[in-house]
């Protein structure tokens, strides 16, 4: 069977990157900013995204160009004889279906909000009032899973219509709008009345913010941005090798990572050009946790004039956001299906998006029927499954590609190294096999251990 490849270069930098944005973006970026105080903390993220996340996003791509296949058989191909790297694609696979496990019933909440947006629900309604529509939704099982159910169709219907005709011309159309909308909401924010002291807030850094309280703050602040920069990029899980396989070799693969982290965080900074003059516009609390979205936005847009046209728009782009990743998600788990055990693309999204659709009840459930199941210092079933993706299969995950890239006993560096400089463009760093090979694994290791840190302190009465 002959493998499948993009139509164009545009295609693999807006798919890869549409993988890479997503609800981490525009949902947990802007309020981690507005937590560890403004712009000083973009900066720190944007080292990290550089000399923590990047690495190992061009090691995913290399892996899946240099074998021609995704996480199901990259590692078969390339790894040495006898040893059992291969074995981790059974994690991979399960990390892929855990991440759906939530991101479906997330990105259903987007779609609902959009829908709540357009028909004038939050109209008139402050920060209490737009709370309980959301707890109403979250309330309603029927009503979860239905848009929890259309995130799934669309994540099967364009899988199912392939590669090309499929998941790059969607994405491509869906990427395309989200920049239309997120630069006509960024126009709309920043010429809000009041705006200005948001943008200060955002864009002027005051480092001394990081050290407000003292020195564990700014540890914090640290393993915030290491951890944000490495999650907004998707990688420990195959999602970008996959992308990588579906390329041609004309290009050196760190200037396209270099593209796609590009294209990523530009969505993150311009999602904090709405939001913080927004909020500073209105006196809202920049800083006020995962409901910012959710709850402080939709009364912040019902106080704008047109401000109904606002919120349908920022619930659009963000819809958007959450769909590009199921999209690009969806299709690793199918083309898993299709290079292991030979399904054919239709067989794997119907046995795949029934699977996926089901596995999705327990988190939809664990905000009403379930939702006294929870587990002490992490939360309820969407917290549990969050917890176990971000804190455990993404992080060690991506340690397993860069040791299989910088071992002898793997893939090894000369090969990987020969991989990611083929084409033209920019080169992987050749000094950067010391800082790869040896402090890159300690710093994915320390973001692990500092995700168990606050858990362990509530197990022990300390938090």
């Amino acid at each position: 069977m002959v493998r499948e490849k993009f139509g164009s270069r545009l295609g693999f930098i807006l798919i890869s990157a549409g993988c890479a944005i997503g609800l981490g973006n525009v949902w947990r970026f802007p309020y981690i900013v507005g937590q560890y105080g403004g712009a000083a903390f973009v900066l720190l993220y944007l080292l990290f995204l550089v000399v923590f996340a990047l690495p190992i996003l061009v090691m995913e791509f290399a892996v899946g160009r240099a074998s021609q296949k995704g996480v199901a058989r990259s590692f078969d191909e390339l790894e040495p004889a006898g040893s059992k790297w291969h074995r981790f694609k059974w994690a991979a696979l399960a990390g892929n279906y855990l991440l759906m496990m939530f991101y479906t019933t997330v990105a259903g909440w987007m779609l609902a909000f959009m829908a709540f947006s357009g028909a004038g629900t939050f109209e008139g309604l402050d920060a209490g009032a737009v709370e309980g529509v959301f707890n109403g939704l979250l309330a309603d099982p029927l009503m979860m899973v239905a848009f929890m159910l259309v995130v799934v169709l669309i994540g099967v219907l364009v899988t199912r219509a392939g590669l090309r005709n499929g998941v790059e011309r969607i994405t491509k159309t869906m990427m395309a709008a989200l920049f239309a909308v997120l630069a006509v909401l960024v126009v709309r924010a920043v010429t809000l009345p009041g705006a200005e002291e948001g943008l200060s807030f955002y864009l002027m850094p005051d480092f001394a913010k990081l050290f407000e309280g003292g020195w564990g703050t700014f540890v914090d602040a640290v393993f915030a941005a290491m951890g944000q920069a490495f999650f907004t990029v998707s990688v420990g899980v195959g999602s970008m090798s996959i992308f990588g396989s579906y390329i041609d070799k004309r290009y050196r693969l760190t200037g396209e990572a270099l593209r796609v982290a590009g294209l990523d965080t530009l969505v993150a900074i311009m999602a904090g050009l709405i939001i913080f003059p927004a909020c500073f516009a209105f006196g809202v609390e920049p800083g006020s946790g995962p409901g910012l979205v959710f709850i402080t936005l939709p009364s912040v847009f019902s106080q704008m004039p047109v401000g109904q046209l606002w919120g349908t728009l920022f619930f659009l782009f963000m819809s958007f956001a959450a769909l590009s990743t199921v999209v690009a998600v969806f299709e690793n788990i199918m083309s898993f299906s299709m290079d292991e055990w030979g399904w054919s693309r239709n067989r794997a999204c119907l046995v795949n998006g029934i699977a996926l659709a089901l596995l999705s009840l327990p988190c939809v459930l664990g905000f009403n029927v379930w939702a006294g199941v929870e587990v002490p210092g992490i939360g309820n079933i969407q917290a549990i499954e969050d917890f176990l993706m971000s804190n455990n299969v993404l992080p060690l995950g991506a340690l397993v590609f860069l040791l299989f890239c910088t071992s002898k006993r793997g893939w090894g560096w000369d090969a990987f190294l020969r991989e990611a400089d083929t084409g033209e463009g920019t080169r992987f760093p050749r000094w950067a096999r010391g800082y790869v090979r040896f402090a890159l694994p300690v710093l994915i290791l320390a973001v692990f251990v500092a995700g168990y840190v606050p858990i362990v302190q509530t197990w022990l009465g300390l938090g």
